[in-house]
């Protein structure tokens, strides 16, 4: 729970001192590069990280993500430019690939079938507990102190897990001779390194159709079509084949994606509309999406009685069942819709991605043993991260496109005075522009016709997850080593 905390709360703490961190570095142009190296570097490292704990054993994983991420964060914390930031940020990400995924794998190793809903449980609500804490904690630090210490923070965190880990986690390897996948760890880095930083970057750094865009989304491909055919021929891979081959290991992973696809959307566009068209305040807005992280670990922690009575993928069903209920509430917002009615249909979305991603999580690790444990683990946490990049960049994609229409049909008397993007609209409705009221009006509509377009991929997301789920079998199959 420590190892997992400094990874969470990193995940959050970072956005509130964004003014301080600009006014002593400069450099806002590349502020954004702050948050998508740290995903980028989570992302490629996860799978890399549980193949090499079925080889050589989880504590020296978890022992050397910790010691990246803490180097990270003390050299985050002595930055003096914005472009060092970045790069530390990028070595604190290469930590946190392993305090994620590693951590996770810990629970499958230590607890019963029965024990591992209510401890995975525990382990979400440090993400649910993050969320909350880390913006207050950021903006705090960043006011009262110095924006370094959100960095500096970790440390004693950070020492009081690899205390623990050291002391107290004990694990019996067999120790063999194993051939490591080089070929097959570089190209995994590069295609999915590319992918990610192409999906980030794509409609923000670049245009979709632009050079850059198609040389590094181009790039991507390439090396996942040399990944498959090293993987193919490798006598260890990295992320082994028999995965997609068993079906309810991939489903667990197919539902992990689109669990991925859904919660990037409904963070990132929530807060814009209670904001934007129900003009709520920053700290309301931000309530909306807590709640979500509030209702995740609930229901991850209940999970276990529903899955040992009715088994991993009927319950995984009742997550689903849940985040259509939310679903049907997303759509049927109005301009005029309370924010209760916003929060509510969060909490249900929340309740519904604990209740699946639980017991699939617990279903995949208690059908293989412990060296095959770590890397299904990974690949489950590896679709998640590449679902919230392909989320961030089809949600992004999908109301950056509604909004230009409206702009580009808008009557002649407003249309000088529109802004040029989803930003920039979100600014003006937030009271960062002059403008009449007329286009204040017509801006505001425009943006809840963006975002309920948003909404509505999220119920589409919600029957893909469905037919996942359905198609994944009911009993889960033990797979041999």
């Amino acid at each position: 729970m420590l190892t997992t905390g400094l990874a969470a709360i990193d995940s959050t703490v970072v956005a509130t001192a964004l003014p301080s961190i600009v006014r002593d570095l400069g450099g806002f142009s590349l502020f954004a590069w702050v948050f998508s190296v740290y995903v980028l570097f989570t992302a490629v490292t996860t799978p890399v990280y549980s193949k090499l704990s079925d080889l050589f054993g989880r504590r020296p994983m978890l022992v050397i993500g910790t010691i990246l991420f803490l180097t990270g964060s003390v050299l985050c914390g002595i930055s003096w430019s914005m472009t060092t930031l970045i790069i530390a940020r990028g070595i604190q990400g290469l930590g946190a690939g392993a305090l994620q995924t590693i951590s996770q794998t810990v629970i499958g190793d230590l607890y019963t079938v029965a024990e591992r809903g209510r401890v995975s449980g525990y382990m979400s609500s440090v993400w649910g507990i993050s969320s909350l804490v880390g913006p207050a904690l950021g903006g705090l630090l960043s006011e009262y102190v110095s924006w370094r210490w959100i960095f500096y923070i970790n440390v004693p965190i950070g020492l009081g897990a690899l205390a623990m880990v050291l002391r107290h986690f004990h694990e019996q390897v067999h120790r063999s001779s194993h051939r490591i996948d080089v070929e097959g760890g570089v190209l995994l880095v590069g295609w999915t390194g590319l992918l990610v930083l192409g999906l980030l970057s794509g409609g923000v750094q670049w245009s979709w159709l632009s050079v850059p865009s198609v040389a590094v989304l181009g790039g991507a491909v390439v090396c996942l079509v040399g990944f498959v055919w090293f993987e193919r021929r490798a006598a260890e891979p990295m992320l082994p084949a028999w995965i997609f081959r068993h079906r309810a290991l991939a489903g667990a992973t197919a539902s992990s994606l689109c669990v991925g696809l859904a919660t990037i959307g409904l963070s990132t566009f929530l807060p814009t509309y209670a904001q934007s068209v129900l003009g709520a305040s920053a700290v309301r807005a931000g309530f909306v999406v807590a709640v979500m992280s509030i209702g995740w670990p609930i229901a991850a922690t209940l999970a276990n009685r529903l899955y040992l009575r009715i088994g991993f993928r009927n319950a995984s069903l009742f997550g689903v069942l849940l985040m259509a209920i939310a679903a049907y509430l997303f759509i049927t917002l109005t301009a005029a819709s309370s924010l209760w009615h916003l929060a509510f249909a969060s909490l249900m979305a929340g309740f519904g991605f604990g209740l699946i991603t639980n017991p699939m999580m617990v279903g995949i690790q208690s059908v293989v043993g412990w060296r095959r444990r770590g890397v299904v683990t990974g690949a489950s946490m590896f679709a998640r991260a590449i679902g919230s990049a392909l989320g961030a960049a089809l949600f992004g994609l999908v109301a950056n496109t509604v909004l230009v229409h409206w702009f580009a049909t808008a009557p002649a008397s407003v249309r000088a005075q529109l802004p040029t993007s989803l930003d920039d609209a979100s600014k003006l409705l937030a009271g960062g522009g002059h403008a009449s009221a007329p286009v204040l009006e017509f801006v505001r509509t425009a943006m809840f016709e963006a975002v309920h377009s948003v909404l509505w991929l999220f119920a589409a997301i919600t029957v893909l997850a469905l037919v996942t789920l359905l198609w994944t079998p009911a009993q889960f199959e033990e797979v041999p080593d």
